[in-house]
């Protein structure tokens, strides 16, 4: 029973940062919430027993991709506010599209309610296998992904750097007198 409401509350809080993502005006506020969608996600992976799941999602999804999705926000936004309309001219076609995809996945989740759960045993994979494993056979690799997204954050914050407005001299100008 307890492990029902602790799934019941962690899906509202999964859904409820799903939906102010989508819905606040504010991309400040939009990223925030999308990172308490991305904790919620890692609570729900670890009530699943998927421990490397939830660290994962941890690691690089609050830990890198949302903090760089606030820098690139923060990095790169304007400071005006933008004018918003109150609806885009097709909104009545994002509204069906949305409905038939909820229906679609309405129907599928009920068509695989009747399936019977498989009953195993724990999968030997553990973190601390997992985590040797990268230190040890795939270290390369994972030292190669850190200096790739290493590279990319970079190169993110010169390509939002405000060029330079110093005034030229008068030799690049065309040697005036």
């Amino acid at each position: 029973m307890i492990v029902g409401i602790a799934f019941l509350l962690i899906a509202a809080l999964t859904i409820a940062g799903a939906v102010a993502a989508a819905v606040l005006r504010n991309l400040v506020h939009c990223a925030l919430s999308l990172t308490v969608t991305f904790a919620g996600l890692a609570l729900l992976y670890l009530q699943l027993d998927a421990q490397f799941a939830g660290f994962a999602q941890i690691l690089v999804y609050i830990g890198a991709v949302a903090i760089l999705v606030v820098f690139a926000i923060l990095l790169t936004r304007g400071a005006g506010i933008p004018e918003y309309r109150g609806f885009s001219s097709g909104w009545l076609l994002g509204l069906v599209i949305a409905a038939a995809t909820f229906a679609l996945l309405a129907w599928a989740v009920i068509k695989s309610l009747p399936a019977q759960v498989a009953t195993g045993a724990a999968p030997a994979a553990t973190v601390q296998s997992i985590g040797a494993a990268l230190m040890s056979s795939y270290v390369l690799p994972l030292e190669i992904v850190a200096v790739l997204l290493t590279v990319a954050l970079i190169g993110a914050v010169i390509v939002a750097m405000p060029e330079s407005t110093t005034p030229q001299s008068k030799a690049e100008d065309g040697g005036g007198r």
